[in-house]
């Protein structure tokens, strides 16, 4: 229950950044994903619900081995760990480079940047154009909700 109440916050605040436009749509722009699609989207994360028309998406994140260095250069990604650990970075330069898609970067590494012990129920918000990485996972797997707002 906490989860979804944190879930929900996330979207409203979410939409607000995104300064979405009243939905257009019969039911209001409501969207509902029952549990059960919920928890299979974590078995190996992925998508929960796809972009709106506000900019927004939903995600299942899971970690069991740290990630490569990544940017978004058009999302705002906000994170809220619902189990696990990890060792995360955010800020500092991506080492290695390279145009993974469109607006997106990965890399090797980064060097530089602040270190964050990210732990469940911790939520963090990385700014569109900022490096981030999973560099070490302390409880595994870590699991969390990626809300992106464009």
């Amino acid at each position: 229950m906490k989860t979804l109440l944190v879930l929900a916050i996330a979207l409203i605040v979410s939409a607000a950044i995104a300064q979405q436009q009243p939905p257009t749509s019969n039911d209001n722009g409501v969207v509902y994903v029952p549990h059960d699609k919920v928890n299979a989207a974590f078995v190996k994360g992925g998508g929960i619900i796809p972009r709106t028309s506000g900019g927004v998406t939903v995600m299942a994140g899971f970690h069991d081995t740290p990630g490569s260095a990544e940017v978004h250069t058009l999302d705002t990604d906000i994170f809220y760990v619902t189990e696990g650990g990890a060792i995360f970075i955010t800020g500092g330069k991506v080492v290695e480079p390279k145009e993974t898609g469109a607006n997106e970067i990965r890399g090797k590494s980064i060097e530089g940047g602040t270190t964050h012990t990210l732990g469940k129920g911790d939520v963090i918000v990385i700014p569109k154009g900022v490096p981030h990485q999973f560099k070490e996972i302390t409880g595994v797997p870590v699991l969390y909700f990626v809300v992106k707002v464009r």
